[in-house]
C-alpha cells in the first residue's frame, strides 16, 4: 500500500489536477465507480488506484485518496485514462467560444450527448474538458463525446466546406430559434459567459439565433445551449 505523498505515483496523480500536465501526459483522472464504468463501456483503458481493499488497483491510503480527490468525502477508487483521438464529425455539432466555467462545460457536454450533438469543438481559450468539475458535471457522458480543442475560425471554414451551416447565438440581429429550421448538418455556437461569441466568429455565421425570453436579457449559457439542442436534436 502506498502511504506517502512523496511516492512518484502519487506525485503523478497530483500533477493531473493541472491542465499543463494533463496535456503533457495526454491523461486525466476519473473518480468513482459510475464514471469508471462509463469510461470502460466506451473502451477507455484505465490504471486504477483505490483505498478499498476489496476493489482492484494499486492500494493507497484513505488519506492519500482524500488528498488526490480534493473533496471532503472522496470516492474510494479512481482511474487514470488516456484522452481519445479526434473522431469523425457528427451531423450535429456544438461549438464553444471561450467558455470559462467548468460546471457550464460539463453540463453542456452532458446535454450535447443527450441530444445528439456528439461532436463538441471548443476554442483554445475555453476551460479544459478534463477539469475535475467538468468531468463530474457530465455524469459520465464525457466518454461518449468527440471532444476537440481547436482554433474556431479554421474549423468553421472547414465545416462550411463540408456542407455544415453555422448557427451562432447572439442578442442582436438574431432570429428566434422557433422560427429557424436547421439543416441536417448544423453547428450551434455558444459564447463566453460574459461577452458572448467573439466578433470574428460572429462574422462567419450563416444564421444568428436567440431564445426568446420575457423580462430577462439572456440565459445562462449552459441552460441556453441545452434548450437549443433539445429543440434541434436529431429526430430518432
Amino acid at each position: 500500500m502506498i502511504t506517502s505523498k512523496d511516492n512518484d505515483k502519487i506525485k503523478y496523480l497530483l500533477k493531473l489536477h493541472t491542465k499543463k500536465y494533463r496535456d503533457q501526459f495526454n491523461a486525466f483522472l476519473v473518480f468513482g465507480d459510475h464514471a469508471i464504468e462509463e469510461a470502460q463501456k466506451q473502451g477507455y483503458q484505465l490504471d486504477f488506484y483505490t483505498s478499498n481493499p476489496d476493489k482492484p488497483g494499486e492500494q493507497i491510503s484513505g488519506q492519500l485518496m482524500k488528498l488526490i480527490s480534493l473533496t471532503e468525502t472522496p470516492m474510494d477508487i479512481l482511474g487514470v485514462a488516456k484522452k481519445k483521438q479526434e473522431q469523425p464529425y457528427s451531423k450535429r455539432i456544438l461549438m464553444l467560444d471561450g467558455i470559462q466555467d467548468p460546471g457550464n462545460m460539463g453540463t453542456l457536454i452532458r446535454s450535447a450527448v443527450g441530444f445528439g450533438f456528439n461532436t463538441i469543438i471548443a476554442s483554445l481559450d475555453s476551460v479544459d474538458f478534463y477539469h475535475e468539475r467538468s468531468i463530474r458535471a457530465t455524469q459520465g457522458n464525457l466518454f461518449y463525446a468527440n471532444l476537440i480543442k481547436a482554433p474556431l475560425k479554421e474549423r468553421i471554414l472547414a465545416l462550411k466546406f463540408l456542407g455544415y451551416k453555422i448557427y451562432v447565438t447572439s442578442l442582436s440581429k438574431a432570429e428566434d430559434i422557433k422560427s429557424v429550421h436547421p439543416i441536417e448538418k448544423c453547428v450551434v455556437v455558444l459564447g463566453n459567459e460574459g461577452s458572448g461569441v467573439s466578433e470574428a466568429v460572429l462574422a462567419l455565421a450563416d444564421h444568428r439565433i436567440k431564445i426568446k425570453t420575457s423580462d430577462i436579457e439572456s440565459l445562462n449559457v449552459a441552460m441556453a445551449g441545452t434548450i437549443i439542442m433539445y429543440e434541434w436534436q436529431v429526430s430518432l
